[in-house]
């Protein structure tokens, strides 16, 4: 056995197409391999693991920014892994994450991040649950209850409308952890095609003109409440009233549409206006998390704790492996490396997992729960600053890949 990872080329395409089929199913009339220019055109980066010249494992990375901690952090997004059903469990998926993960890391990219179908798989690899990206079924007889809004008003968009729709989402984006910025490539989309997309977008503006929430929607087949159902792709509100304004304009259609499908993550504030929280989880999709470069991404970060100063250390992978000292001067978070043995932490400062290190950068565990899990060891005399220098922001996710 010769195995050799490397980078999939445009020639390797039938193969990387064919692998892909038997891993995530094939449609009626297969699926072509694309076309040169689109796969030119595509901006992504596809890794193979080859044995012997034959494709075993693939997998395929987008690079862009995605909002943590107040800012737009360089992200390796991990999709399309898949493996050949007779290599599995021989380590193809290590290497070729490896060698993947090395080229983000080289390309100033300090986290990484994926939708798993199986999390166990990816755990092993550094990563770990932080969020979940899910489709809610949302009764649209509920929706007639929610209380009219003050001083706001809906309207339909237009393609002119496309910059004050971009401003609402990163207004939104930017007080969260997790979000895709869509400012790059596959997530930026033009204004004409974005509108094109929906069959409508359906602003909501204060008494100054100003926009303040924006629902994206799909009407759908059918018009028996008992069975026809829209998608709601988007409904982000910077306001109450704009949430109100919202999910008014989605009931009205409950004289013909039964259930709003809605994209959501977390308690969305935008949820809590509603005087019924009655809703079925459709579809839930994990949202997996890995640190690519300790000082990379727990550096520059914004932080209230003045004069805080914690060191901690990261045992196990090759690549996160060390000893740190975080301080925070200027508002923002300094990582210095020190000199110490990962043996000899433990005796002198917390010690973090892989995984858990990913865990508390997202702010979706805390120290003491991680100590609970197992992911962090070591002395416990800094937990409580550990836990409130990246704490105070809700994961969301609102694109999937």
């Amino acid at each position: 056995m010769s195995l050799t990872v490397r980078r999939v080329e445009y020639t390797d395409q039938p193969e990387y197409t064919r692998l892909g089929g038997e891993a995530f199913g094939t449609p009626a009339g297969g699926r072509p391999a694309p076309t040169r220019e689109e796969w030119d055109a595509a901006g992504f980066r596809e890794w193979g693991t080859f044995d012997d010249g034959d494709l075993t494992a693939r997998l395929r990375v987008y690079g862009f920014t995605s909002w943590f901690h107040g800012a737009q952090v360089p992200t390796a997004g991990v999709a399309g892994v898949a493996v050949a059903p007779e290599r599995r469990g021989s380590g193809h998926l290590a290497r070729l994450f490896g060698a993947a993960l090395d080229e983000a890391r080289d390309r100033g990219e300090v986290i990484s991040t994926l939708f798993p179908t199986a999390p166990g798989i990816y755990r092993g690899l550094g990563y770990d649950v932080v969020g979940s990206f899910d489709d809610v079924d949302v009764p649209l007889q509920n929706l007639s209850r929610v209380a009219a809004p003050d001083g706001v008003v809906t309207r339909r968009a237009s393609v002119a409308d496309y910059d004050a729709v971009v401003a609402v989402h990163r207004a939104w984006a930017a007080a969260q952890n997790g979000p895709v910025s869509r400012a790059e490539k596959p997530f930026w989309t033009p204004p004409e095609k974005f509108f094109a997309d929906y069959t409508g977008v359906t602003l909501a503006v204060d008494g100054s003109g100003d926009v303040v929430g924006f629902a994206s929607w799909i009407r759908g087949e059918g018009y028996t409440p008992a069975t026809a159902v829209m998608e709601v792709d988007d409904l982000i509100a910077l306001t109450p009233g704009a949430a109100r304004a919202l999910w008014r304009t989605v009931g009205s259609f409950s004289s013909v549409v039964g259930t709003a499908r809605v994209s959501t993550s977390g308690l969305d504030p935008a949820w809590l206006v509603l005087p019924d929280l009655t809703a079925t989880v459709h579809a839930a999709h994990p949202y997996m998390l890995r640190i690519l470069d300790v000082a990379g991404a727990l550096g520059g970060v914004e932080s209230p704790l003045e004069g805080a100063q914690v060191p901690f250390a990261v045992r196990g992978a090759r690549d996160l492996a060390g000893a740190w000292t975080l301080t925070v001067s200027d508002g923002v978070t300094h990582l210095a490396r020190d000199a110490v043995a990962i043996e000899d932490a433990h005796h002198v400062r917390p010690v973090l997992s892989p995984n858990g290190l990913a865990l508390l950068y997202a702010g979706a565990q805390s120290a003491a729960n991680l100590r609970t899990a197992g992911h962090l060891t070591g002395a416990p005399g800094h937990d409580a600053v550990l836990s409130a220098l990246f704490a105070g922001r809700q994961l969301h996710v609102r694109d999937y890949f």
